[in-house]
């Protein structure tokens, strides 16, 4: 009973998804035109191939988008150490991933955008590739692509998987349950960035003996090398972090600009020479922020300008995608933004532990929350979340005014970071190989 239920919800979803794939293609147009599309690769979306599809056997790695993307390139590294013999394709969904992706991805993989989840895409896109195992990360669950993989005979793999608190309530109603626990049905693997997350897919009825922790995958993302030649014109830059008060706001969203600013002002009258670097989630929002302070006659340098830092900038804005690690390593101290609103949800904070930055982060962070309670019970120095505006303000004073205040919170940090990152690829690799690769390739 229970799975004619799951059947007959996923063929509704089919038939409302094919039904409307002409309102789909029309929306991918609109989204081109926005910018939100790749002007030229768009097709892709549609299971439409740009490139060719090599001899042998083929492992998709889908992510979403950059935060997700990096996550899966540990993993990638690490197949294609251990498999050399696979090809191994790459897919992003957004534009704004693509060129950071490609410039990350080790030599020889291919790279693609996602098809969008109608029968005609996915068919398309799956025939064309013909992938024996798809391996897919955190919350990627489309119902076409995963019963059209499991039709096929293509082995499926969730890694880092998560599901948000809105999300789970919204899928263990009684519509979408079923539809849920069928798609789960089909994964060999299903590997949960947490315990707490694990019990949530056991509840969404996902197969017992397929959920196996292996660790967070988002703390291996800090370990990405970025050459000095990549870093373009920011040696000004780190001239003056090296002799002036400086701190980072990286990943904010709209609207925390307005708590950075505020604060940048307060401490400002403390410290006159205070650098306040600001890294927006969108880097149009930069873009925004840069000229309403420039119209208000702030000292501002824009990053996609190249702009000198002169005596009077006091704030330094990144308009730019790829350089965040970096912008770590020039900043002691580093707010994670995405989390001073309730709508949001934060970001990863694992990066700047990496770069030995004293971490903070506002009360909204969705997930992460597990991430700052596991760097925490290390060590309570790791990570600072503050409840709002006020006690950032607070924190950011403490931390300038000693040294060796900040010094602790700063090794605490990266000490923190060490610990939880070790032996995370490894143990995904293990999970990886033993019960999908074994099996899908032998």
């Amino acid at each position: 009973m229970a799975a004619t239920k799951s059947k007959a919800v996923y063929n509704v979803y089919r038939a409302l998804t094919h039904g409307l794939s002409p309102l789909l293609y029309l929306h991918l147009h609109w989204r081109k035109l926005g910018g939100l599309e790749h002007p030229l690769r768009w097709p892709e979306r549609l299971g439409r191939p740009s490139l060719p599809r090599p001899e042998g056997p083929l492992i998709w790695f889908h992510a979403v988008s950059l935060g997700e993307g990096m996550a899966a390139i540990p993993v990638i590294k690490q197949c294609i150490q251990r498999r050399p013999d696979l090809t191994i394709l790459m897919t992003t969904t957004t534009s704004s991933a693509f060129g950071v992706i490609e410039k990350l991805l080790p030599t020889g993989v291919l790279h693609q955008f996602s098809p969008v989840d109608t029968p005609s895409a996915v068919d398309s896109f799956l025939g064309y590739w013909k992938p024996n195992v798809i391996v897919l990360m955190e919350s990627e669950l489309w119902p076409n692509l995963i019963m059209a993989a499991s039709e096929k005979g293509i082995m499926l793999a969730l890694l880092n998987a998560r599901v948000s608190t809105k999300s789970f309530k919204r899928w263990s109603g009684p519509v979408l349950l079923p539809l849920i626990s069928l798609m789960l049905s089909k994964f060999s693997l299903i590997s949960p960035l947490s315990n707490m997350q694990a019990i949530h897919f056991q509840l969404l009825h996902a197969p017992p003996f397929v959920i196996n922790f292996s660790g967070d995958l988002k703390y291996v993302v800090g370990e990405f090398d970025i050459s000095e030649g990549e870093i373009k014109n920011m040696q000004d830059l780190k001239v003056h972090c090296a002799h002036r008060k400086v701190w980072m706001a990286s990943s904010i969203h709209k609207g925390e600009e307005e708590v950075i600013l505020g604060i940048h002002k307060v401490l400002r009258q403390e410290y006159p020479d205070l650098l306040t670097i600001i890294v927006p989630r969108h880097p149009q929002h930069g873009k925004e922020i840069a000229q309403k302070l420039w119209k208000e006659g702030h000292g501002v340098a824009l990053r996609s300008q190249r702009d000198k830092l002169l005596g009077d900038t006091s704030i330094y804005v990144v308009d730019t995608l790829g350089e965040l690690k970096h912008l770590y390593k020039l900043s002691p101290i580093a707010v994670i933004g995405g989390s001073f609103f309730p709508s949001l949800s934060g970001h990863n904070i694992s990066e700047a532990a990496a770069a030995g930055c004293a971490t903070l982060t506002g009360p909204y962070i969705g997930h992460f929350s597990i991430m700052v309670l596991e760097m925490q019970r290390l060590n309570p120095l790791s990570v600072l979340q503050v409840g709002g505006k006020l006690e950032l303000e607070e924190a950011l004073r403490k931390l300038f005014s000693d040294v060796k205040v900040l010094e602790a919170h700063c090794a605490a940090a990266k000490q923190v970071y060490h610990t939880l990152s070790s032996g995370v690829v490894q143990n995904v690799w293990n999970l990886l190989d033993i019960q999908i690769l074994q099996r899908a390739l032998s």
